[in-house]
């Protein structure tokens, strides 16, 4: 059994002198590290790549601009986005891409004269449809009746246009709510693609089949997805090859930039020395930077990750000092201290809090120094704001498990919305970002946007659902599955499937706040479309961040250890 209660345990104190405590409290035996100190190798690495090097990546790009300015029509047009994008490669193009885009909003594009292209083929509306609501395009759904009979159901002669199943499959995760057509659409594909994925006699279009079932294009992130496209893209048939290049190319010379910088990570990590000083709580800054990097792994966001990656570790240790460690009474002078945000509370605290929020305190200041200077200094108002309201969640969360409450659905709801931290992420993801993430930016996520919500309703559920029987076993508070159980007087696989519903559910919201018009930029809804994808790829079959030796170890050696062979 993971939870244990220990009546002597010792913690040592700052100084390293082991301090005795007899108060009774509990233990979760977080496994350490898996990584110990194997980033720190890349402290001594160059970051920039060698001149040769940097002039090749400079011809490949700009033999792929070409090639985007003069593809023949436009459906070669958005096969070559779709590539770029998946290859991704697509942060080089953006100004193009969308500038394509654009030009291509009107379905009339997608028919030639003579017949090389047409909106009646499958393949080519799928792709258009989904490129397009990628973008942030709200086109209509209907384009897909031409599909169907009288009583919507799709043509049987689609089961047969595999090519086209594929992509509609994938356009169907775009769907917002009230669009029956492209819900049928999924369940359609998901059935009669599951047949193909062994007997298609085409490599490459079998390849992408099995991983779109597990993993659709809409709710994998990024660099996963680029790193798994590459290694199939030769199989294509009508691969480009210069363009298979520069995606090798591109993802090496940037794994280079993110291995060097959880290097620096991982020793201003080493040096506060957690793993020691608050050894019960979880040793994870290597699965904490992984991420972040599915928040954004773009080269101009480096500070921006820095800032995350700090405040998602410092994060996880109070966490645990709520969910593992601290008595309610310690807990309710911590949150105070939080509130009141001053060193001067340092010694109303316990040893092992002090550290914690000294290091809380330090991490702010140094973000307030850097936004200062950028003279944005009102944003670090809003992420202090939210970490506030993080500690004041888990303060409730302590009080119902000392006083071994089970809250109604809707009343946990409240509260472990606000404590799955995504509010808090999404206002600090912003505060790197530079001039995009205005004033009026940080009033609207403030106010609880429903993107952010629905984002926290997918954070919350998946992590209850893969994990409700660890925390039960830990003697946590019920999760949301025994709050259904209760509430409904279902089955606990009935409440997981319930549960799991109002995710996909959640996912329309996200689909339906990207679309024009919007209530904030593309870039800042990015963010918070990311951190949803990062659940689905951590949370699809456990707590990957908790217990990081499995599927997590080989996500994390993906992009941060192991280079694509050119």
């Amino acid at each position: 059994m993971p939870f244990q209660v220990s009546a002597a345990e010792a913690i040592p104190s700052i100084n390293g002198s082991p301090k005795p405590d007899t108060v009774i409290r509990r233990s979760a035996n977080f496994h350490p590290s898996v990584w110990g100190n194997y980033f720190l190798r890349y402290a001594s690495e160059p970051m920039e790549v060698d001149t040769k090097t940097e002039e090749h990546v400079e011809k490949l790009k700009k033999e792929v601009r070409t090639k985007l300015e003069t593809a023949n029509n436009p459906l070669q047009k958005l096969e070559l986005i779709d590539s770029i994008q998946r290859l991704g490669l697509s942060y080089h193009f953006e100004s193009e891409i969308d500038e394509i885009l654009e030009q291509l909003k009107n379905p009339d594009h997608l028919q030639s004269s003579d017949g090389s292209y047409n909106n009646d083929d499958l393949h080519t509306v799928s792709l258009w449809f989904r490129l397009l609501r990628q973008g942030g395009y709200n086109i209509p759904s209907d384009i897909f009746d031409k599909f169907t009979d009288n009583q919507g159901k799709f043509n049987k002669e689609v089961v047969n246009d595999v090519r086209g199943m594929l992509s509609l499959y994938e356009a169907a995760h775009f769907r917002v709510h009230g669009e029956q057509i492209l819900d049928e659409a999924l369940a359609f594909t998901t059935t009669h693609l599951a047949a193909h994925a062994t007997n298609s006699s085409s490599p490459f279009l079998a390849a992408q089949i099995k991983h779109a079932l597990l993993q659709p294009i809409r709710t994998g992130l990024p660099r996963i997805e680029a790193r798994h496209y590459i290694s199939i893209y030769h199989l294509d048939r009508s691969h480009d090859e210069a363009l298979l290049s520069f995606a090798k190319l591109d993802f090496n010379i940037l794994q280079k930039r993110h291995q060097k910088e959880l290097s620096s990570i991982s020793r201003w990590w080493k040096e506060l020395d957690f793993a020691t000083k608050l050894p019960f709580a979880r040793d994870r800054v290597v699965e904490g930077y992984f991420w972040i990097l599915g928040v954004y792994f773009e080269p101009k966001y480096a500070l921006a990750r820095r800032i995350l990656t700090e405040v998602i570790a410092i994060t996880s240790v109070i966490d645990d000092i709520y969910d593992v460690y601290g008595t309610f009474e310690e807990l309710q002078v911590f949150t105070d201290a939080i509130e009141r945000w001053d060193r001067s509370c340092m010694n109303q605290l316990p040893e092992y809090m002090q550290y914690c929020y000294e290091t809380l305190l330090d991490i702010y200041q140094k973000i307030e120094e850097i936004v200062s200077r950028e003279g944005r200094s009102y944003s670090i108002y809003y992420a202090k704001e939210e970490m506030k309201k993080l500690a004041r969640s888990y303060l409730i969360e302590a009080k119902w498990f000392d006083e071994k409450y089970t809250p109604e659905l809707d009343e946990y709801m409240g509260v472990y919305l606000e404590s799955c931290g995504y509010s808090l992420l999404t206002t600090t993801s912003f505060l790197g970002m530079g001039e995009v993430a205005t004033k009026k930016a940080f009033d609207w996520v403030s106010n609880g946007p429903k993107i952010v919500k629905s984002a926290s309703i997918i954070c919350r559920l998946m992590d209850d659902v893969v994990d409700h029987k660890y925390v039960q076993e830990r003697g946590d508070l019920a999760s949301s599955v025994e709050c259904y159980v209760k509430h409904h007087g279902v089955s606990e696989k009935e409440a997981c499937d319930a549960l799991l519903k109002k995710v996909v559910e959640a996912w329309k919201d996200i689909n339906e706040e990207c679309l024009e018009p919007r209530d904030a930029p593309m870039p800042l809804i990015m963010r918070v479309v990311n951190l949803a994808r990062v659940m689905d790829v951590l949370y699809k079959d456990g707590d990957g961040y908790t217990h990081a030796k499995g599927s997590t170890k080989k996500l994390v050696s993906s992009l941060l250890v192991d280079p694509i062979p050119m």
